[in-house]
């Protein structure tokens, strides 16, 4: 990790920084050195047109997952390839839940693994995310 920030430290400062996250209204349940856990409830307003919660919520949340899993060492990454497979649909009030895993810690690339589930505990969701590191801070 750079300048002694721990995994709190940097997801604290990115999440106070990150309006989209904050919109969908994301919690931050655990984070540790490549590994974060989060969630939100799903709302009305992020319905699509066939009744069912937009791709892009489920896809949103695994994102940020990934972004608070491999940027938490203080290492500016960015997202080079991700992917999401839906499991089961979404719908309003449900709690997701994104758990993201690091499979991969390089020193230019890592390789994260993010399951998204429900409050009764179904995967809806699954996301894999390959970041590259730039090797600047995010927190000076």
């Amino acid at each position: 990790m750079n300048n002694n920030q721990t995994p709190a430290d940097v997801v604290s400062h990115m999440i106070q920084h990150d309006l989209f996250s904050q919109w969908l209204g994301i919690e931050v349940i655990e984070i540790r050195e490549g590994y974060s856990k989060i969630n939100m409830t799903v709302r009305k307003e992020m319905m699509n047109g066939l009744g069912i919660v937009h791709g892009g919520i489920a896809f949103s949340l695994a994102d940020s997952a990934f972004a608070f899993a491999c940027n938490n060492r203080n290492n500016l990454s960015v997202a080079l390839d991700t992917s999401i497979n839906f499991l089961k649909p979404v719908h309003v009030n449900d709690l997701l839940t994104a758990e993201a895993k690091e499979l991969h810690n390089g020193r230019s690339t890592g390789l994260y693994h993010i399951q998204i589930s429900n409050q009764n505990n179904h995967l809806v969701a699954q996301f894999k995310g390959t970041c590259y590191r730039t090797g600047k801070s995010i927190i000076s």
